[in-house]
């Protein structure tokens, strides 16, 4: 697959700015800019100042009678392949307001070029082998940084830490591939031969590398994602003075009116570099109102897609049923239950919250007093820290597709160890290992179908 038409976008974000970029790239881009670029310097050529920035103008000739200056710019011609695509590229500093980039990326189009697709400098890019897959869709996650670790997470996945890991064990699978084909096409070569132990004990090791990578998944997601943490429980508990305390802020509206809130509340925060999306929930009780109902709904489908539950309870009120069907919800999540009203004479079994519970911890919190708000957010923080992240990891699993080509890995690993128990014959363990050699391919790009990529790079903004 190899693309060599010439392609252009604007590259920085709309709106009103000192500049705006377009981005020319491909075998023309410095044929297509020259025919619409007019040096400020007679005799000035774009071709013999590469890397330099040149004042000129775009001019529009499309009227024989009389040239047009569309804009004064700054162009600056790379070439390839010491570039971003790894192609030639021009690079067009305009004004950036919206009249004059368009009308300047209109004749950049009108003179060779064609619009560039969603992600298509980052596709070049990897078809070219500057970056591999892996490395293109961390590009995205820099983009979409939440926090200073994300970013600095997804920057290692840039450089190629992740990518790293990966050829080391695919060069290991490779070394045991090529030992068995060996084995199984030329047995009469006067080679070592390959035994069945160590072929366990090297597939062992490859097994364990891909479990430790798969493992990292849901903290490398809480990274990316951020921590989606939703705050239940029953009318009036303090759920939205939670949500106000933690954000410091007066967000949600706060009264003693039962019902106030019929609608997800979504704020998003940053907890000493951890990502938190912290979702506030309309009060969950059985209701006659349609539009509260259609919030206690929203509500409990908030719980299942939650990756930490906040139950609240209200000390000053006796636990009833719609309580404990509220915990029986939330109790197979990763849960934490706040007491909240401690200011209040206590009315509420606590015993009786213990035994509904089988897992989670409570705290004692007098939200409107700012209570507990503090032992919350160190609690949340121990949560996530405690799954293994940090921000020294050289790598970090945070993306679905790899979390998937890795368990598909490791169940080839696990189908090879039970064949090799067996001592089958080397040609059925042949397949196993060409398996885990081409499911790790997937994450790099080298072994990834055409429709795939296409899927992968569409999610890519146009510019990138």
């Amino acid at each position: 697959m190899y693309i060599d038409d010439t392609i252009a976008a604007i590259v920085t974000a709309p709106g009103e700015a000192g500049v705006g970029i377009i981005r020319v790239s491909g075998r023309d881009a410095l044929e297509c800019v020259n025919r619409i670029f007019e040096p400020a310097r007679p005799g000035v050529r774009l071709e013999e100042k590469v890397r330099y920035m040149t004042l000129g103008h775009i001019v529009d000739r499309s009227d024989a009678s009389q040239k047009k200056t569309v804009d004064e710019v700054l162009c600056v011609y790379m070439k390839a392949p010491y570039t971003y695509t790894r192609e030639d590229v021009v690079e067009i500093n305009c004004h950036g307001g919206y009249l004059s980039l368009r009308k300047t990326l209109e004749l950049v189009l009108k003179n060779g070029a064609r619009l560039a697709q969603r992600g298509e400098y980052t596709k070049r890019a990897f078809l070219n082998g500057r970056i591999d897959l892996s490395q293109a869709e961390a590009v995205m996650d820099i983009i979409t940084a939440k926090t200073g670790k994300s970013h600095e997470l997804s920057q290692r996945q840039l450089e190629g830490k992740l990518s790293g890991k990966l050829s080391e064990i695919r060069h290991s699978v490779t070394a045991d591939l090529a030992r068995i084909t060996v084995a199984v096409d030329f047995p009469e070569e006067d080679e070592p031969e390959v035994t069945y132990a160590e072929l366990i004990e090297s597939t062992q090791k490859h097994l364990q590398e891909i479990d430790r990578m798969i493992q990292s998944f849901e903290a490398g997601k809480i990274y990316r994602d951020g921590l989606r943490t939703v705050i239940i429980g029953k009318p009036n508990v303090g759920k939205s003075s939670l949500l106000n305390g933690i954000l410091k802020e007066n967000r949600a509206i706060v009264t003693d009116i039962a019902g106030t809130t019929r609608d997800i509340i979504e704020e998003y925060l940053t907890l000493d570099g951890i990502p938190i999306r912290l979702v506030d929930t309309a009060g969950i009780r059985s209701t006659d109102d349609v539009v509260e109902k259609i919030g206690v709904e929203r509500s409990k489908e908030s719980i299942e897609n939650a990756d930490l539950v906040i139950l609240m309870l209200d000390r000053s009120r006796e636990l009833d049923r719609e309580d404990i069907d509220i915990i029986d919800i939330a109790k197979d999540k990763k849960l934490i239950v706040i007491i909240n009203k401690q200011d209040l004479e206590s009315r509420l079994d606590e015993e009786t919250v213990r035994q509904h519970l089988e897992t989670g911890s409570i705290i004692h919190a007098s939200v409107i007093n700012n209570q507990g708000i503090d032992e919350l957010k160190a609690m949340i923080k121990h949560m996530v820290e405690g799954q293994g992240l940090t921000a020294d990891n050289d790598y970090m699993i945070n993306n679905v597709r790899h979390k998937n080509a890795l368990e598909r890995a490791a169940k080839a690993c696990e189908d090879a160890l039970e064949s090799l128990s067996a001592e089958l014959p080397l040609d059925i363990i042949e397949t196993d290992f060409k398996n885990i050699w081409d499911y790790l391919g997937e994450i790099t790009g080298d072994t990834t179908s055409e429709t795939l990529l296409d899927t992968i790079f569409a999610n890519f903004c146009i510019g990138k």
